[in-house]
């Protein structure tokens, strides 16, 4: 046993000092690193501090009722935020109704069914459609996609699914609805991209054992694929939802702005970001900017939460899984 730990702790006093860690590049590296993780907590503790201070008036004056109010009079000084929030949930939440279904059966098709020749030329359209900035999709859907909603779509769903209320009332073209449209369709490519990335990184393994056990090919992706990548999926979708959470100028250019609660999703309506793009420059006096900026608070503070419940669901998943969930 002497003989044999001799020559390990030859080999440790004979390790060059830069794979050791001790040397002075290693630690400038290091330190350099850590001042560069360091800086993402910072900047976010920044951006709230500056938040609450610009929101402190409409904080003190309207307090906790904000959210819960609908009432916003920039003449009379009086906001309320909760149409926005109402809003800005529902847009995202109609866009994940619609984009998740299509971007997996788009990313599955990619990568369990698709012919090479097929698979990198839509991958690579995938790609620049995520490219394309949010203002180009405004137009597009402005003079391309609400005129198609308001003369065929929207007429189509009133008469299907009009004894809902959700599809009840006068059809307008800017809507909620097709503010969702819109945002589904620019969410698609980042789920996409991701669930089909998460796939690929299934191990080959997995369907060979399903198909082996006499599997089909969609009972192998239903049974043994997709569950083993679900982690990773549900990531993808969370950046869907980050994504249609904050976004502004599609929205603001076809949900047609108003302020208020309707049932009928033919109704124009209001998010968070499109309030602060909106009337943001335009603030009439110190009142009116401290709300915007109370509004750019909750927005934050709802992104925060709803992406930490998110994360705390995946990690509920993944707890157990595999090494594909273990690794997102």
């Amino acid at each position: 046993m002497a003989t044999s730990a001799v020559p390990a702790v030859h080999d440790r006093a004979a390790r060059p000092r830069s794979l050791s860690g001790s040397s002075r590049h290693d630690q400038l590296f290091r330190a350099i690193l850590t001042a560069c993780a360091l800086a993402i907590p910072v900047l976010i503790v920044m951006l709230l501090i500056v938040l609450v201070r610009g929101a402190d008036p409409a904080i003190r004056k309207f307090g906790l009722h904000f959210i819960v109010d609908s009432t916003w009079d920039p003449i009379a000084g009086k906001f309320g935020a909760f149409p926005l929030i109402v809003g800005t949930l529902l847009t995202s939440l109609l866009a994940l109704v619609i984009a998740v279904p299509l971007s997996l059966g788009v990313a599955i098709y990619l990568t369990e069914f698709a012919p090479e020749m097929v698979r990198k030329p839509i991958a690579m359209t995938i790609e620049l459609l995520a490219a394309i900035p949010s203002v180009v999709y405004g137009l597009w859907g402005v003079f391309v996609l609400m005129p198609i909603l308001r003369t065929a779509v929207f007429p189509l769903l009133r008469s299907v699914l009009g004894f809902l209320p959700f599809f009840q009332g006068v059809i307008y073209g800017p809507s909620v609805l097709a503010a969702s449209v819109i945002l589904a369709i620019m969410i698609m490519p980042f789920i996409m991209s991701v669930s089909r990335e998460v796939l690929l990184a299934v191990p080959n393994s997995q369907r060979e054992a399903a198909l082996a056990l006499g599997a089909t090919r969609w009972e192998a992706v239903r049974t043994a694929i997709v569950p083993y990548a679900r982690s990773g999926i549900l990531g993808a979708i969370i950046l869907g939802l980050g994504r249609a959470l904050g976004e502004t100028m599609a929205v603001t250019m076809l949900i047609g702005n108003r302020h208020e609660i309707v049932a009928s999703l033919f109704a124009p309506g209001y998010t968070m970001a499109a309030v602060i793009a909106n009337e943001f420059a335009e603030a009439q006096d110190r009142m009116h900017f401290a709300a915007m900026t109370y509004v750019a608070l909750v927005l934050f503070l709802v992104t925060v939460i709803i992406n930490a419940a998110a994360r705390l669901l995946i990690w509920r998943v993944s707890r157990g899984a595999g090494s594909g969930g273990k690794e997102l």
